[in-house]
């Protein structure tokens, strides 16, 4: 079964409250990833998946793009188990992903 997530409700599922300006950015991010509805619907679970190791998906400041993050405090047992799920997820998505330098967090460019 395929779902649409539509950007109110993915805003919602990263846990951010819905204005004018957060309605924006997730738009923005949205046309700025590519093929962005191959695999939405699979980012509320992967979420969740990611809080198990403390880390999150949110939208960045920086860039138009989501990025996956990994809480600064993990332990080194954390950050390995985080980083094989990142790695699962992009490969089973065939994920392009950016990671910013010496920093455990990733951007989601879109699918390779």
């Amino acid at each position: 079964m395929h779902l649409d997530l539509t950007p109110e409700a993915l805003l919602a599922q990263l846990g951010y409250t819905k204005t004018e300006q957060t309605l924006k950015q997730i738009n923005d991010i949205i046309s700025n990833t590519k093929n962005f509805d191959k695999f939405s619907q699979h980012i509320p679970s992967f979420n969740d998946a990611l809080a198990v190791e403390k880390g999150f998906i949110a939208m960045s400041n920086s860039e138009d793009h989501l990025k996956i993050k990994c809480d600064e405090d993990s332990s080194a047992d954390n950050l390995s188990a985080f980083t094989e799920l990142v790695k699962h997820w992009a490969d089973k998505y065939k994920l392009e992903l950016k990671q910013v330098d010496n920093k455990n967090t990733y951007y989601i460019i879109g699918q390779k």
